[in-house]
């Protein structure tokens, strides 16, 4: 049984832990109100180009870009989303769990042998990914971004993955990521970067011939980059709220914990104190009748 002194300095110690977890909610929580803002700004511009794409694709125009050809899959990239930091619970674990779904879906789906190139954006899931030994899988870490990266950064990894599609490096990009719905609920998902697709819609169906000004050619040229990067700033903005409510949820329940056993710390405690002063009274009792 515990002595009242190292009771006194568990107490302590978890006492501590409680303000650190509490401290670390509040910072985590300030964090995901910042991530929800930055991907209020993005979404709504995500969902119009992406809207112009459908209506474009749509329509009867005999116009094809090279970002939106389809082709057989050999080569399969994806972005696969993580976190730089722990401490957000399975977070991590869930996105690599999901990205080896996708290997085993794209091979059962396919009737070729397919090669897969992942990309890890944050320290966690580059570690995970590096001990991952699947044939036919090989990890690019690209050494420019984090989790955290900034716009220009993303426009560059952008760059770099179209080119890598144009040149028919890669077939089909996918991005792995946690998709924000509130700070109780965030998903897991998968969106298709490139090529470039259509989202099914009933109002494709309604969808009417259109006068192209200047050109098709300009409009195709300069919306469907727009869309790619788009759809990959948004992704990486999701994934980054869910990633701080992951972490502000983590931190509540930890806070819970610790201040659960406080309290069974402090009963034990005090039960422990009681009884020493109890055998104390004893002893001076004794003591008189004795004498």
């Amino acid at each position: 049984m515990a002595s009242i002194r190292e009771l006194k300095g568990r107490i302590g110690s978890v006492s501590t832990s409680e303000k650190i977890t509490g401290a670390m909610k509040m910072i985590s929580s300030a964090k995901m109100h910042k991530a929800m803002q930055a991907l209020q700004r993005v979404e709504p511009f995500r969902q119009q180009i992406q809207s112009t794409i459908d209506n474009l694709l749509a329509a009867d125009s005999e116009y094809t870009s090279p970002l939106t050809q389809v082709r057989p899959v050999k080569q399969m990239g994806i972005v696969l989303l993580g976190s730089d930091e722990g401490l957000c619970g399975a977070f991590n674990m869930m996105l690599f769990k999901r990205m080896l779904e996708t290997i085993s879906r794209v091979k059962e789906e396919s009737n070729e042998e397919v090669s897969f190139v992942i990309y890890p954006i944050g320290k966690k899931v580059v570690a995970a990914s590096k001990k991952l030994a699947l044939p036919n899988v090989r990890v690019s870490v690209l050494p420019y971004m984090t989790a955290k990266s900034s716009d220009e950064k993303i426009k560059q990894m952008c760059d770099e993955l179209s080119q890598a599609f144009l040149s028919e490096e890669l077939d089909h990009i996918e991005i792995v990521f946690m998709e924000f719905l509130s700070m109780g609920r965030q998903r897991l998902a998968n969106r298709i970067m490139l090529p470039v697709v259509a989202e099914a819609s009933d109002k494709q169906a309604e969808c009417k011939p259109y006068l192209f000004e200047p050109d098709v050619s300009t409009i195709f040229d300069t919306v469907l980059p727009l869309s790619v990067l788009a759809s990959l700033q948004e992704s990486i903005s999701q994934n980054r709220a869910s990633e701080q409510a992951a972490r502000v949820l983590a931190m509540q329940s930890a806070n819970d914990n610790a201040k659960k056993l406080r309290e069974e710390l402090q009963l034990e405690y005090n039960k422990l104190r009681q009884q020493s002063i109890t055998n104390e009274l004893l002893d001076i009792l004794g003591g008189k009748v004795d004498g």
